[in-house]
């Protein structure tokens, strides 16, 4: 089943191999990859392989990163979604995470807490899950600040491949309630 999520703004879907060319102008950039192990794509083989295996996260678990594309220009802007934790990550195991990335010419316009909300309202309504969580490198002050708009909780640093990352945590019972008011 193919997920199509709407925003006032932007569309969410499934990303495809038409998208190689902007999601490699997301990824070869330098600054977009500041506080992701510092390692920028360097050719589209790259990214179609990124593509096959995000394809492959949704046969398996139903969900993955998805394309976030502006509705008034259609140019996917970058990804946002949930990706399922089989593995250990900070003692935890099957778990959904947040995340996103954005072309760097995008960011400040709110393409991140908007995407995210929808993503936020589809894992708690649909995999009726009770937590989602998000991880950001300890200096990514901007990435912190859009988990603090969404309502997480910072829960505690810790090593992630000799990185000092941020853990938080949203609960479903926050998230509802902050919708209700």
């Amino acid at each position: 089943m193919k997920i199509r999520l709407e925003t006032e703004r932007l569309i969410l879907r499934e990303l495809e191999y038409t998208d190689e060319n902007d999601l490699f102008e997301m990824d070869s950039d330098p600054e977009v990859h500041l506080y992701i192990e510092n390692n920028p794509v360097k050719s589209i083989a790259e990214i179609t392989k990124v593509i096959g295996i995000l394809k492959k996260q949704y046969v398996e678990n139903g969900i993955a990163r998805w394309a976030v594309v502006d509705k008034t220009t259609n140019e996917c802007v970058g990804w946002s979604g949930l990706k399922y934790f089989n593995e250990p990550l900070n003692e935890h195991i099957h778990f959904y995470e947040l995340g996103y990335r954005f072309k760097k010419k995008h960011w400040g316009k709110g393409f991140a807490t908007e995407s995210s909300r929808a993503i936020l309202d589809y894992g708690f309504e649909h995999l009726n899950v009770d937590s989602i969580f998000a991880i950001t490198d300890s200096g990514n002050l901007n990435s912190k600040k859009v988990l603090s708009k969404l309502g997480f909780d910072f829960q505690e640093t810790f090593d992630y491949e000799g990185d000092p990352t941020d853990w938080f945590e949203l609960k479903r019972i926050h998230w509802e309630s902050k919708k209700s008011n």
